[in-house]
């Protein structure tokens, strides 16, 4: 194999790309808020946990530290410019629902709404807020998924999501996601 030149750079945020998520946060209807995160992800199975991290300046930080709860709203390509918007502008300036238009729903396990629009809202409960740094990272039990109908697979009734259409950011970009390169244990199959 040819050896490439590799440029070093000082230590800083390269993992790339993060999902897109707008996480909605609030126990009431004139709270509730909107916040863009890309600093998500998965971080263990059972229990179903996934982590957010917010700067404590946020607006939406102090309400899911007092409800102690929140909802992640996967962003597909139709919600790539709203989610854009919600992550510049403040809850405390804008009531972001009546802004983009987005529909607040009622969550079956938390009093945060989920947004309708999302193909797959995730509904969470915190278990730990770990002081980073710049940003808190709240830990968090999934208590509950809601994947839109459209994203099942008629014939196989499984979850589809190359059909969400969903977007990443990576490194101040955001981008459509590719197409499927195999599946989970592809490298290994008997052809």
């Amino acid at each position: 194999m040819a050896k490439t030149e590799k440029r070093t750079l000082r230590g800083g945020n390269m993992l790339n790309p993060a999902p897109v998520v707008m996480v909605t946060c609030g126990s009431t209807l004139d709270e509730y808020n909107i916040i863009t995160i890309a600093w998500t992800g998965t971080v263990n199975s059972d229990p179903p946990m996934c982590s957010i991290s917010i700067r404590p300046q946020r607006h939406s930080y102090e309400i899911i530290k007092r409800e102690e709860e929140f909802v992640i709203n996967l962003v597909n390509r139709k919600l790539a410019s709203v989610a854009d918007w919600c992550g510049v502008r403040s809850g405390k300036k804008y009531n972001k629902f009546v802004e983009t238009g987005l529909t607040p729903v009622r969550a079956t396990q938390v009093k945060a709404p989920m947004i309708e629009e999302s193909p797959v809202n995730l509904e969470c409960k915190v278990t730990q807020v770990i002081p980073l740094g710049s940003h808190d990272l709240f830990m968090a039990e999934i208590v509950a998924v809601h994947v839109n109908g459209k994203l099942f697979n008629p014939k196989t009734d499984a979850i589809d999501l190359q059909r969400a259409d969903l977007v990443v950011y990576s490194h101040g970009h955001y981008y459509a996601l590719g197409d499927k390169l195999g599946k989970f244990g592809f490298s290994v199959e008997k052809k």
